[in-house]
């Protein structure tokens, strides 16, 4: 009875360390990673997204270095938003809070570079991308460039665009034919620009406090 009841224990004990060593090999950064992937957590090299993982199953994830996205049925969405570019008004992000939540969202500090972003996604450094984060309330702490449109849930830094800039909360500049921050403190230049206190063609500016 002993013995069966020591094998037990030891069999438990080394299932136990197993999980852990698979733990821990799961923590461990890796060079390169693909996504969407439940193994791969934190990146010191190149993160390779083939397609963007939807909010409720979305696995955060940190890089340190470069995020590359090439989701293929990204490059529609640019195109959709093009042909209604004339309902620009309700291209703002009215059914996400004051705040994300970072604890859901992946880390990329230094670069992104992206057909089109569409998870949940602070950028600390460089946003590259056809068309960023539609449908994702991404953070920039940096400088975000796209040939057609910028949407960020907040932007601190610079963000330039051809076409729109939108965002729920902006500290900085927007650069673009269009742009539209809720809670703005800083700089809009463009041939439109809305920033929560006032709406004024070629530039627009606030620098103090939203009121509550």
């Amino acid at each position: 009875m002993k013995t069966k009841f020591l094998m037990m224990i030891s069999f438990f004990m080394v299932c136990i360390i197993n999980a852990q060593d698979s733990l821990n090999a799961m923590d461990k950064p890796k060079f390169i990673a693909f996504s969407p992937s439940k193994a791969t957590k934190n990146v010191n090299g190149m993160l390779i997204k083939y397609y963007d993982e939807i909010d409720q199953e979305i696995q955060p994830k940190k890089v340190n270095g470069v995020g590359l996205g090439f989701n293929g049925l990204g490059i529609f969405f640019p195109v959709l938003f093009l042909v209604n570019i004339t309902s620009i008004d309700n291209w703002g992000i009215k059914d996400i809070g004051s705040e994300p939540l970072p604890d859901k969202m992946n880390t990329i500090n230094r670069m992104q570079l992206s057909i089109v972003n569409m998870e949940p996604t602070v950028t600390n450094g460089l946003e590259l991308s056809l068309s960023s984060n539609i449908s994702a309330p991404s953070v920039i702490n940096g400088v975000a460039i796209s040939p057609l449109y910028n949407f960020h849930h907040t932007t601190k830094g610079v963000v330039v665009s051809t076409f729109a800039n939108v965002s729920q909360k902006c500290r900085g500049i927007q650069v673009a034919l269009i742009n539209i921050c809720k809670d703005s403190r800083g700089i809009q230049i463009g041939f439109w620009n809305e920033n929560g206190k006032r709406k004024m063609p070629l530039i627009n500016w606030n620098f103090k406090n939203k009121k509550l």
